[in-house]
């Protein structure tokens, strides 16, 4: 597996960017980018000093989607290799216990129109556009639609899959897409200043939040209160919780728990020593 696909760079306060490096392809997802990208997720997940990830790309296109030569003359056995390795890679995005922002440069088709659906956030550069024209060589994007259709709606979704057309990233902004269009020198200071933002708050308050968007989205409206309401008693018991009560109260700043698993111990956090707010 080469390590060229994929680059990881560190900012501080555990925040983490997964850079696509492979621009001469335009960082179309073949199996081997798929397969590391999915290799670097997982071990950021088992890393608790990693509080949010950053998804970018090098070069001018954020992503062409699936490699199209590398598909051609594909039997069943590889064509089953590669789509599952793209679900696999989509349903991690989500299941990352952190938030993952997508920071994108330029073009995003298909697949790679695909990734920005399934992470949690996008600043895009306003030179952006999003695409998923696989209906114009005889490939419906069915896989995209699965993310697409529940960010942006099933009508916008069926208008971008059965037309193949382009959206501009104003547009992608108005249909929630993306979160923010700045200009291409704004964009990665923005993405930096939102990944900082959810960097200083609780980790255990933001994994299980995450968790129970994901799950809940799935649900009916009443089954979705349901599980809001136990996973709320829960969380309110956990030490992080306990700890941004008493410093709200104390007027100072919270000190969460770093370590997850403390989380579950029940760790006590009341004692803990808060700076004042300024």
């Amino acid at each position: 597996m080469s390590e060229a696909n994929v680059t990881i760079s560190r900012e501080g306060g555990g925040i983490v960017i997964l850079t696509l490096s492979r621009p001469e392809r335009r960082n179309s997802l073949s199996l081997s980018l798929i397969t590391e990208l999915l290799s670097r997720l997982d071990e950021l997940d088992n890393d608790s000093s990693v509080r949010v990830v950053i998804l970018a790309s090098t070069g001018t296109v954020f992503s062409s989607g699936h490699d199209v030569k590398e598909m051609a003359g594909q039997d069943e056995d590889g064509h089953k290799n590669l789509f599952s390795g793209c679900v696999d890679l989509m349903l991690s995005l989500q299941r990352l216990s952190v938030p993952v922002i997508a920071e994108v440069q330029g073009p995003a088709l298909a697949a790679g129109c695909q990734l920005v659906a399934s992470c949690d956030l996008a600043i895009a550069s306003d030179l952006a556009t999003f695409s998923t024209p696989g209906v114009r060589i005889g490939l419906f994007c069915t896989t995209p639609m699965v993310p697409l259709s529940r960010t942006i709606g099933p009508k916008r979704a069926l208008e971008m899959l059965c037309t193949g057309k382009i959206i501009d990233a104003i547009t992608a902004e108005q249909w929630g897409l993306v979160n923010h269009v700045v200009s291409p020198d704004r964009l990665r200071s923005t993405t930096l200043e939102l990944a900082s933002q959810l960097a200083d708050l609780s980790p255990a308050a933001m994994k299980s939040g995450k968790q129970a968007f994901y799950a809940e989205m799935g649900m009916s409206y009443s089954n979705a209160y349901e599980h809001a309401k136990s996973r709320m008693v829960q969380d309110a018991m956990a030490p992080d919780a306990t700890e941004g009560i008493h410093a709200f109260l104390e007027k100072g700043s919270p000190c969460w728990v770093a370590d997850h698993s403390a989380q579950l111990s029940g760790q006590d956090t009341s004692n803990r020593q808060r700076a004042p707010e300024q």
